[in-house]
């Protein structure tokens, strides 16, 4: 089968490789629909934090945002989910130490990240293995796009759960990235009045469309009172920017992560009674997002600038925009025979 192969710093091909079988406890997916993260850039540039703990190395197989059809089972798995329509769990713990039987096996120490950490082969390819315990149906409701979505979703659907919004909150989330947006997608859904504070006008254009009720940089944003802010950006000054702008006794939910360290001033923290949360993972949010993009409450399928075939993976990585290709910020790949939709 073809797969996206990252070999070194700046170097990705598709190469013919063997096809995954079901091991006990495993399904193989057909991938139908894949999408490409700020994960997966940085693996590509080499600056992933994983290669240089040794918990991933070159050559590595990306891709953890994806949607596909169970194709086999392996040993010990229900055959009730062949031929069923799924997305599934990149965080893959143990499923033995005190955090996983707790719920927590997305903080396992000893965990696989699904085309991320620890070697297993990621969905940028035909087809995927993956332990049927990680698998979250997907109903005639939520389509291959939305479907290769719920992982993303799930990050932001967390993100604004930890914000305890209210109706009628204002919140305030940086970055209009696809967790960003989507952040603000469910932050609406809440109820909340909503705001993003970004840099390009293009992406706060972007951001207007989606029927945010303010999009805003630095140096236009006004001076409101924030019920919470949701930090999803890679801009190191601004989580603690973020803990500036929060109303005193509010919250504010840390969900991105910049390439260089940032602080904030924990005597702030304090003595303003503000609550700081740290979102990892998807992978208390999936069941939830694929709820909301079900029912219509949550719709992240504008998002999706363009949807490209496999073997235009490399150049995309390398920073190409493919030819007609909108506002969004997610590029997807589709995978399915009859080529891209």
């Amino acid at each position: 089968m073809r797969a996206l192969v990252i070999t070194a710093p700046g170097a990705a091909e598709i190469r013919e490789v063997d096809e995954p079988v079901a091991g006990p406890g495993e399904v193989v997916v057909d991938v139908r629909r894949a999408g490409i993260c700020g994960t997966d850039i940085e693996f590509f540039t080499g600056e992933m934090a994983y290669l240089h703990t040794g918990h991933a190395e070159y050559p590595i197989r990306i891709g953890h945002e994806w949607a596909g059809v169970v194709s086999e089972v392996g040993q010990g798995v229900d055959r009730d989910w062949l031929g069923a329509r799924v997305t599934g769990d990149t965080m893959l713990g143990c499923g033995r130490c005190r955090r996983c039987t707790q719920g927590l096996q997305h903080v396992c120490a000893e965990r696989f990240e699904l085309g991320i950490r620890g070697g297993l082969p990621g969905a940028l390819a035909e087809k995927v293995a993956v332990p049927a315990s990680s698998l979250h149906r997907l109903s005639d409701d939520v389509d291959d796009v939305a479907g290769a979505l719920v992982e993303p979703g799930g990050n932001a659907q967390r993100s604004v759960q930890a914000a305890q919004l209210s109706p009628g909150d204002r919140c305030l989330v940086t970055g209009p990235g696809t967790i960003g947006l989507l952040c603000a997608l469910f932050a609406r859904a809440a109820g909340a009045e909503v705001h993003v504070l970004g840099r390009s006008e293009r992406s706060l254009a972007f951001a207007r469309s989606l029927g945010v009720e303010g999009a805003w940089t630095e140096d236009t944003l006004p001076d409101l009172a924030w019920d919470a802010v949701i930090e999803a950006s890679n801009a190191p000054h601004l989580p603690a920017r973020a803990l500036d702008l929060v109303e005193p006794g509010k919250r504010v939910v840390y969900v991105g992560l910049a390439g260089s360290p940032s602080t904030i001033d924990t005597r702030d923290l304090a003595l303003r009674d503000v609550t700081a949360v740290g979102i990892l993972s998807a992978s208390p949010g999936l069941a939830g997002t694929i709820e909301a993009y079900a029912s219509g409450a949550v719709d992240p399928r504008p998002l999706v600038a363009a949807t490209v075939a496999l073997e235009d993976l490399p150049g995309i990585l390398a920073g190409e925009r493919p030819a007609g290709a909108g506002p969004g910020p997610k590029i997807h790949v589709s995978l399915r025979e009859e080529g891209r939709p």
